[in-house]
């Protein structure tokens, strides 16, 4: 069975049915690795079709499918450098420019340790605000994240909706649901804070909003401890995924609730 293309009855040929959709359909490429295992297969082929055997370089290039000038050139790549020379060589910059510096992600990555360590919130906004606090340049908060993502420190959530599938909510009565956050903000003298905040999601009150130099786990949980003594446990609390909401182990957290109540 000849390679379509090849000198020879092509399929469909000479009378009968011819399977355009089939055989016209497929591409260069297809029959490249179908027929002769990738590119430097059909060049070692054509090369040797020409050096050894001495057939014309425009008898070969129709054999292979190719043009002259593609065979010419591999003949010429062979006889300089050896077969060695037939294999695919990648055309354009060995490197891309807007790569991050390696120096840079280690950076990252060794704030994301720290930050891990001291059990605060440790994602990739939080991190470029650190950068920042000690005098460098930060990346932006996307590539930060993919930094992250790459190095092995995000897992991936497939099952999480895309924003635009998002519904907008709003709680009937007071305590169903509060929800918490925090924010990075600079005082006046340039001192650095992180302010937690604890807002009903049905009044829109503020029921807490403490500022610290780090917002920890522990400190989040007791603000909420001490905000629900206050105005009573809220049915659901809301937050993101942030190491200050989603550190402290579920028996710390039910303890302290069953010691408040």
């Amino acid at each position: 069975m000849r390679r379509p293309g090849a000198p020879g009855r092509r399929p469909g040929a000479g009378g009968g049915l011819r399977f355009h959709s089939f055989w016209d359909g497929m591409s260069q490429g297809f029959w490249d690795t179908v027929w002769w295992g990738g590119s430097m297969e059909l060049a070692v082929y054509a090369v040797e079709a020409v050096v050894r055997e001495g057939r014309s370089l425009r008898e070969v290039a129709r054999a292979v499918g190719r043009s002259k000038s593609w065979v010419q050139r591999h003949v010429a790549l062979y006889r300089e450098g050896g077969e060695a020379a037939l294999a695919t060589r990648r055309r354009g910059p060995q490197s891309a420019d807007n790569r991050t510096d390696p120096a840079v992600e280690d950076l990252v990555v060794g704030l994301r340790k720290e930050l891990d360590e001291f059990g605060v919130d440790a994602g990739a906004r939080t991190i470029a605000h650190h950068l920042r606090e000690r005098g460098l340049v930060a990346p932006s908060v996307t590539t930060i994240h993919r930094i992250l993502v790459r190095r092995g420190f995000v897992t991936p959530q497939p099952e999480k909706r895309p924003r635009t599938t998002w519904t907008r909510f709003e709680s009937t009565r007071p305590n169903e649901c509060w929800q918490t956050d925090m924010t990075h903000w600079r005082l006046e003298d340039g001192t650095g804070v992180e302010i937690v905040n604890l807002i009903d999601d049905y009044s829109r009150a503020v029921l807490c909003s403490v500022a610290a130099p780090v917002a920890t786990a522990k400190l989040v949980l007791s603000l909420f401890l001490s905000t629900s003594r206050t105005w009573g446990f809220p049915t659901a609390l809301l937050s993101d995924n942030g190491q200050i909401f989603t550190a402290l182990p579920k028996s710390v957290v039910v303890e302290g609730v069953r010691e408040a109540a």
